[in-house]
This record gives structure tokens, sequence and C-alpha cells, in this order.
């Protein structure tokens, strides 16, 4: 079973690195626009949805990244008062109690959200139409990716359980 939490975390790990590097990418087109402005005295018509939409696709995608390298919100200070086996426990009660039926919620509204906009060929309003179905999807594979990193802390928390136990 570790196995299969440490692929997680690999995929996790590649992915989040794989996206980092967008909010690069989001910088130099406002960069981009900013510079049009001042120089041209118009902004592009395309440079704020874009970049509105770069920065969620870059927001969900990292969302398992940070939820691998704790950087989640979490009750730290009473969780570190606690035993291994406790904190185990805590994380198993947590992710079933609380995170589950969040990932289940997202990936349940965010497909109705994704098909819909699939469904319309939905577009931004603005000068140019970009197809905005593309970055919905994302809520879907943002949505497994959590899942999965999820799973691996379940796994982790299990192992500590039996281990505590064993021993």
């Amino acid at each position: 079973m570790n196995t299969i939490a440490r692929a997680i975390d690999v995929l996790n790990e590649w992915f989040g690195h794989l996206i980092a590097p967008l909010l690069a990418v989001i910088t130099l087109i406002v960069i981009y626009d900013i510079a049009a402005r001042f120089l041209i005295g118009r902004p592009s018509d395309w440079a704020f949805d874009v970049t509105k939409m770069l920065f969620g696709v870059h927001f969900m995608l990292m969302a398992a990244f940070g939820l691998r390298h704790h950087a989640h919100v979490e009750v730290d200070v009473l969780k570190r008062l606690l035993s291994r086996h406790k904190q185990a426990a805590l994380d198993l009660l947590g992710y079933l109690i609380f995170f589950a039926p969040f990932i289940w919620m997202l990936f349940t509204f965010g497909w109705a959200f994704f098909e819909r906009s699939f469904s319309r060929g939905e577009t931004t309003n603005g000068m140019v139409a970009i197809p905005v179905y593309p970055v919905k999807g994302v809520i879907i594979v943002a949505a497994a990716l959590l899942l999965l990193q999820s799973l691996a802390i379940v796994i982790r928390a299990f192992g500590e359980l039996s281990k505590e136990n064993v021993a």
C-alpha cells in the first residue's frame, strides 16, 4: 500500500512542477497587457480573460500539490499535542467525514458545470470568444488529483494505525 501512496506522491509532485511555471506565463501576459496599455494606449482584447482563466487553472491544479506538502490550513496547534497514532486516527476521521463529501461534491457539481459549458459551446463574452469549457474541465482533473492525494494520506494513516496496533 505504501507503494501506491508513493506513486500518488510522485504523480502530484510531477504535476505540481509541471503546472507551477504557469504563474510565470500569467505574469508575462499581465506585463504585456500593461505595456500595451501604456505604449499604444489600449489594452489587448484577450489578456484579461486569458489571465483569469489561467489563474483558475493554476489554482485548481496546484491544490493536490499543496495537499501533498501540507500547505492547506490545518489545526496543527492541537494536532501536535497528540501521539502519532492519534494524529493518524484524526487524519482518517477528518478525511472520511469532511474531505470525502467535499470531493464528491466537487466531482458532481464540477462535472455538471463542465458538461453544461461543453454542450453549449460556452465562450467568454469579450472581444475574443475564448472557449470556457476546457477551464471548467480542469475542475474534474483537480478533483481527481485531490482524491488521489487524499487516498495517499488515508493509506499512510491506516499504515500508522496498523503499525501502532502491531507493536
